[in-house]
């Protein structure tokens, strides 16, 4: 039997489905929570499980509680995911049950593979330990994982970075490169070049609401996993003559990836492009359910038939992706949501940024979701590098009377965390940072895009320019304004074993590594893939991240979670 730390499940379900294990001889799977270990007849228990302390009180309360007198015995054993923690068996050893446990194991799972380009750690605490904590643990198993990822695509030639997590990172790669010389691998390296981004080079990205089709579904409904649970009522199937009595009450779970040709097509579309897409679709699945009635030889029937099934996935795939772009239409149109962008919007090309805004002050007046509120406090002083003290005051004082005062420590932790801060410099770095990048473009086209900037319908996401700058020009063109953001910036050479080197085909791809040590967001994926599939692009992207975030859950890692008094 396995017992599950819950948060594990979610990745490990796109590695190894409950069939599979089930083949390998497990019998039964648990949830990890306190109390007796449910009744199975098995003979070994696995813990599968985060190096967490928390973790272990619970396991502790499991082992203490198992009955001793029964037989056969079951015997114990624990797998940590990633690492095994010495602070961990301390703490069980402390306990009296670590000698209760026969094996314990690591299970290095680094990088998960989330869709053909794309690959996360899913280290939800990545970005508040590298800034808040100063651990750096979860920067060792990136650099772990891009070992590994080198041990089975060869080694990368160039790396690029930005940013001190990106240092670290590059740094370790190179000393356990050292320290295992037979790590010189012969294979002809599939990646050119590694760019290590730190999130905090760009705060902003991750703030603003991302207007991509797969990015609004995440803003919304949260994707975990690849996995979306929507609401059901859209997806009741509808029956004549039943008044829709028997409405399903579970949420609809739907898993997104590019394997669905649909979704493939329109998760990087501005949302704005996504309905003349579904439409056009819809025509031609009904052209083809049409064709039956032209079917007269059995020759074409059989050819009809043969058809059938990729013709039926095809339409429901239609009416799910309809369903969903109906319930996101819904959001997107209310008065609410348009007042909100025009702000993000406003901070982003500059306008205002340095007083109080209306508009928030209206929303926590009106007592908003604090997220909200955050996240435009936030993205106001990212685009203003800092605002003032006395607007920062104001703010603050706001929101805590409002929300109430153990947010302080939430509040604390976003000025640690740079996202919300004075300004000390007393200038204001962000339209040099928005003019040189090209942050900003007016004329944006939704429908036939021709600048990344579409992903956030005029924003240029600072990340993605960094990256398409460094492949050309690159990015000496940008020096002045790489001093302005945070953290070193550097590059460093890889030798390649002799008969390795490249000697690059005319009108062959260049294939980068974007690697986001503290997250990444989806409207920021879909730029990248917009870079690639440019026909002058020359190269590319394959990303890689700590996790997939977005602005809520992102600023929601970072609030202290302060349980009320006893009394």
């Amino acid at each position: 039997a396995i017992v599950w730390d819950e948060y594990l499940t979610g990745p490990f379900g796109l590695i190894a489905q409950y069939s599979l294990l089930k083949e390998h001889e497990v019998e039964k799977m648990f949830t990890l929570k306190p109390g007796r270990l449910p009744q199975a007849d098995v003979k070994n228990i696995i813990f599968f499980v985060r190096p967490k302390l928390e973790l272990m009180d619970i396991i502790t309360d499991n082992v203490l509680r198992e009955d001793r007198g029964r037989s056969p015995q079951r015997d114990f054993h624990i797998l940590f995911v990633p690492r095994r923690s010495l602070l961990c068996e301390q703490w069980l050893k402390e306990q009296g049950v670590l000698g209760s446990f026969i094996h314990r194991e690591q299970y290095s799972l680094d990088l998960i593979p989330f869709d053909g380009d794309l690959l996360s750690m899913e280290s939800e605490s990545a970005f508040k330990e590298c800034y808040l904590e100063s651990d750096q643990t979860s920067l060792y198993h990136a650099a772990k994982g891009l070992m590994t990822l080198q041990a089975l695509y060869g080694t990368i030639p160039q790396i690029f970075g930005k940013g001190e997590c990106a240092r670290h990172v590059a740094n370790m790669m190179i000393r356990m490169k050292r320290e295992f010389p037979g790590s010189q691998n012969s294979i002809f390296p599939v990646f050119d070049t590694l760019l290590l981004l730190d999130r905090n080079v760009d705060l902003l990205t991750p703030l603003a609401t991302q207007l991509t089709y797969e990015g609004l579904i995440d803003e919304i409904y949260g994707i975990q996993n690849t996995y979306v649970k929507l609401p059901p009522e859209k997806f009741a199937p509808k029956k004549q003559g039943e008044g829709g009595k028997d409405l399903p009450t579970e949420p609809k779970k739907l898993q997104l990836n590019s394997a669905e040709e649909l979704y493939a097509e329109i998760r990087d579309k501005n949302f704005n492009a996504v309905g003349s897409v579904l439409s056009k679709k819809a025509k031609i699945i009904s052209a083809a359910f049409e064709e039956r009635h032209h079917a007269k030889t059995v020759g074409e029937i059989k050819q009809f038939v043969s058809q059938l099934p990729h013709m039926q996935a095809a339409r429901s795939s239609l009416a799910n992706h309809t369903s969903i772009a109906e319930l996101i239409k819904d959001i997107t149109t209310s008065e609410d949501f348009f007042d909100n962008l025009t702000v993000e919007q406003e901070f982003m090309s500059g306008i205002d940024t340095d007083k109080v805004n209306n508009y928030i002050e209206d929303c926590i007046a009106q007592k908003h979701p604090l997220i909200k509120i955050l996240r435009l406090v936030c993205l106001q002083s990212v685009c203003n590098s800092g605002l003032k003290q006395k607007v920062l005051d104001y703010y603050k004082r706001e929101i805590l009377q409002t929300y109430g005062y153990e947010h302080i420590l939430t509040l604390n932790n976003l000025e640690k965390a740079g996202l919300l801060k004075p300004q000390t410099s007393g200038r204001n770095n962000y339209p040099t940072i928005r003019k040189t990048l090209r942050l900003w473009m007016d004329d944006v086209n939704e429908q036939n895009p021709n600048d990344i900037s579409y992903v956030y319908s005029g924003y240029a996401p600072l990340s993605v320019r960094l990256a398409q700058l460094l492949a050309r020009p690159g990015w000496r063109s940008i020096e002045e304004v790489l001093k302005m953001l945070p953290g070193p910036h550097f590059e460093e050479r890889q030798q390649l074993p002799t008969g390795l080197q490249k000697k690059r085909q005319h009108g062959e791809n260049r294939v980068t590594l974007v690697f986001f040590l503290g997250g990444v967001t989806y409207a920021e994926i879909a730029a990248l893939r917009f870079l690639s599939q440019m026909e002058d692009g020359g190269t590319e992207y394959v990303i890689a991240t700590t996790k997939l975030i977005n602005g809520t859950s992102w600023i929601k890692s970072l609030m202290e979670k302060l349980e009320p008094a006893p009394f």
